[in-house]
């Protein structure tokens, strides 16, 4: 049955809502399932991984959010799955698999797995995980050039027919990664997590009928779309163009890459233009077409519906996006995908700047845009094992908006719902120490409403071992809107017995060998303010001071506020100062 054949069934509104209710519980059951599983804390503490539902057509019905830019890399992926095996390829209990970079839009990282659902012996739907695996074999410097040299690819394929695991590809994958029992436990995880989805959805299948609870889902997907197009109306008409910049590609160091978007928007649909971004480039900050779609849904999403769950399809559909293979957000083999997620986060930032024009209660400033990540490997003294780990995300700085400040010490938008791994987790499991995580000063962008602040963690070596770090946005600051200045911007070093070792001319550290005792700083960036500084309440500015967020001097100097003795701002004489000044 059609998705609009479904619609013509006309399920009531109380059963549109219990499906509404009930496709959200199986996306959150299939995420702690596989949180409780997994073997590797990027899992089950990161969170570093999305489920959903998805028709017998492709069409994503829920999304238990992890990463947002997984939407539709994951819709892709059982697209291509239904198009490699069609509809008599496919059988009750198969469960499919694969990490190509090009389908997916990220890195071979990214192993997906999805199940066919079937009722009555008609396929009904989809269950689909895709989940972030520590290590897929390849290179472990930090720095590529091609896909080749990145990993294992997995091209689409049966991991189980029927009941019978394919137990020739866990070989292969098992001979190829270098902590293989973790990776396997990651795998059984994810299978736990795509058979869940199969299985209650089959029950709201078998509960409500077939042809109603899909009709229902057709019925949601209606409402959604109609949401969406009611809010895009609102948006004046035209045309809205901004640009920004990356550092460098990862491998060219300094040399920038420029992104430029431009936005139509026209009655109740929106277009996104980004066939105007660099061409892929020959280091490995590339990714896929998925990813550049998925960068106009999620900042669609976040102008019209934020709001609005389950994440599904009819959200989407009054939003076009021009993105034509070969850029950096749409590239093609045998383009490096390493660091994929790292450009689409300043994509996303650049659609909000073109937008303020049109509708500033609705955008947002520049925020750090980087996981500010740090992955470490060496070997473990006192067994001998060869150990993997990483330290972050980073929680940074968001930016203000027309009518709040940045949100401080959270992640960046590309990573959704993803969290940082616990000081005391990491200690426990690798030989570091976390000396600081605290809060930047100063680093938030000064405005109206003050960006959010980002972080600071420092950590020691307790051994010896290798550090890489691939940390972008150090020269382009996220930038304030509206007369708002910018946020600190990202900042990695190492320091060695009190002193700074030289690193590269950006915020990337390659491959470096630490010592004991030396520390790595990973300094996430603040996010942009929104308004001039002057108009900051002089209120909500003394209670920055008091907490820390911004420093007496930057109150006085940007802010132009009053200080007592102590260091403290004087509210009053603030007001009456700047009073003055504004009548002058």
């Amino acid at each position: 049955m059609s998705m609009k054949e479904q619609a013509s069934a006309q399920p009531d509104p109380v059963l549109t809502e219990i499906i509404r209710n009930g496709v959200l519980a199986v996306t959150e059951e299939m995420k702690t399932n596989l949180m409780r599983t997994a073997y590797n804390m990027i899992i089950y503490e990161a969170l570093d991984f999305t489920v959903g539902l998805f028709t017998a057509e492709g069409e994503t019905i829920s999304i238990g959010i992890g990463l947002p830019s997984f939407i539709k890399g994951m819709a892709n992926t059982v697209n291509a799955m239904r198009e490699k095996y069609g509809a008599d390829g496919i059988s009750p209990g198969d469960i499919l698999v694969t990490n190509d970079a090009y389908i997916t839009g990220s890195h071979l990282n990214h192993f997906t797995f999805a199940q066919p659902i079937f009722l009555g012996g008609k396929l009904s739907g989809w269950s689909c995980c895709m989940a972030h695996w520590m290590d897929v074999g390849g290179t472990l410097g930090g720095v590529t050039t091609d896909i080749y040299s990145e990993g294992l690819q997995i091209p689409i394929m049966k991991y189980q027919k029927g009941e019978q695991v394919n137990d020739d590809l866990l070989e292969i994958i098992r001979m190829n990664v270098r902590v293989a029992d973790r990776a396997m436990g990651d795998l059984r995880a994810q299978i736990v997590a795509v058979t869940t989805g199969t299985k209650r959805f089959t029950e709201l299948l078998e509960r409500y009928g077939r042809t109603q609870t899909l009709a229902a889902v057709a019925n949601i997907m209606d409402r959604s779309e109609a949401s969406a197009r009611a809010r895009t109306v609102l948006i004046p008409d035209g045309t809205y163009e901004a640009e920004s910049f990356m550092d460098d590609d990862g491998l060219e160091l300094g040399v920038r890459i420029p992104i430029k978007v431009r936005v139509i928007k026209k009655g109740d649909e929106l277009t996104v233009d980004l066939s105007q971004m660099s061409p892929q480039v020959r280091g490995f900050f590339n990714s896929g077409p998925s990813t550049g779609y998925s960068c106009a849904q999620v900042a669609y999403k976040c102008l019209t519906s934020p709001t609005d769950y389950p994440i599904n399809e009819g959200s989407f559909r009054p939003l076009k996006v021009i993105c034509p293979e070969g850029t950096v957000i749409s590239a093609v083999k045998p383009a490096a995908m390493r660091w994929w997620m790292t450009f689409p986060m300043t994509v996303v930032d650049t659609i909000f700047k073109a937008m303020v024009s049109a509708i500033p209660d609705k955008t947002i400033a520049a925020h750090h845009a980087d996981l500010v990540f740090s992955m470490f490997h060496g070997i473990e003294p006192k067994n001998g094992q060869f150990f993997l780990g990483f330290v972050g995300p980073t929680g940074g700085g968001w930016g203000a908006k027309q009518s709040e400040d940045g949100m401080s010490g959270v992640v960046c938008s590309n990573d959704g719902d993803t969290h940082n791994s616990p000081c005391e987790q990491l200690e426990s499991k690798y030989p570091i120490l976390i000396e600081r995580h605290a809060l930047r000063e100063d680093s938030g962008g000064a405005g109206r409403q003050r960006g959010g602040l980002g972080t600071e963690v420092v950590y020691h070596a307790r051994t010896p071992f290798t550090v890489d770090v691939q940390a972008e946005r150090m020269h382009c600051a996220p930038w304030g809107l509206e007369g708002g200045h910018s946020g600190l911007a990202n900042e990695v070093f190492i320091t060695r017995k009190g002193s700074s070792i030289p690193v590269e001319p950006s915020a990337k550290v390659r491959n470096q060998r630490l010592k004991v005792g030396d520390k790595l700083h990973l300094r996430a960036g603040g996010g942009g303010g929104f308004g001039p500084p002057e108009e900051r309440s002089a209120v909500a500015l003394a209670n920055d001071v008091l907490q820390g967020y911004v420093s007496p001097e930057r109150a006085r100097d940007v802010y132009q506020a009053v200080l007592t003795a102590e260091g403290r701002v004087d509210i009053a004489a603030t007001d009456r100062q700047r009073a003055v000044r504004r009548q002058a």
